[in-house]
């Protein structure tokens, strides 16, 4: 009986000790809160994933941007391309139309028209080679430029063209003036006088 109340006491020291608080038998030492360290980690997860998403979109953005310059650097290249036949155009109008009447005119000159025809000519001319230009630049990448120095030589070329059609308008209407001159001259001189 002595051993089992040895036993029995024994027993009751050890429950003792488990049923203590807590707080006592741990006092000093840290708590540490797993949650708030879980939440964290969920936390920078997430934002790695939004970042590595904007960084793509970033990405799309830039490639959009390197799009649209292109096509604004094409339009470009396209109005001045378009500009440049029209104002070659207006050369073959002016050719068609103006220069046949001067030359038809009784009141130029036979020395004159070999005159005439070559001014108007040369220009002509500039025109063409200037649409063989634009062809090679626009054909063969003319020795690799980029899309911007390729407008820039268009726009280039499309105020040449502009200038040839001012040249070509200003030789015409001076040859209409002289025409015009030359017919009221002949008017004056050969009127019929009445005294």
């Amino acid at each position: 009986m002595k051993t089992k109340l040895k036993m029995y006491a024994f027993s009751l020291a050890v429950t003792g000790c488990l049923l203590m608080p807590a707080g006592s038998a741990c006092q000093g030492m840290p708590v540490y809160d797993n949650t708030n360290f879980v939440s964290l980690v969920k936390s920078l997860v997430e934002s790695a994933k939004q970042t590595t998403q904007l960084l793509k979109t970033v990405e799309f953005l830039k490639q959009q941007k390197e799009n649209l310059e292109q096509v604004n650097a094409v339009v470009r290249q396209l109005k001045a391309v378009r500009e440049i036949g029209r104002n070659n155009a207006r050369l073959v109008n002016v050719m068609q139309t103006e220069l046949r009447s001067i030359l038809n005119s009784p009141y130029i000159k036979p020395e004159e028209v070999t005159r005439v025809t070559e001014s108007f000519n040369t220009i002509v001319d500039n025109s063409l080679e200037t649409m063989d230009f634009i062809d090679a630049i626009l054909s063969s990448n003319y020795l690799k430029m980029s899309d911007g120095q390729r407008a820039q030589i268009l726009k280039e070329k499309e105020e040449e063209s502009k200038a040839m059609v001012s040249e070509i308008a200003i030789k015409t209407k001076r040859y209409t003036d002289i025409i015009s001159f030359r017919k009221m001259q002949d008017k004056i001189n050969n009127r019929e006088t009445n005294y």
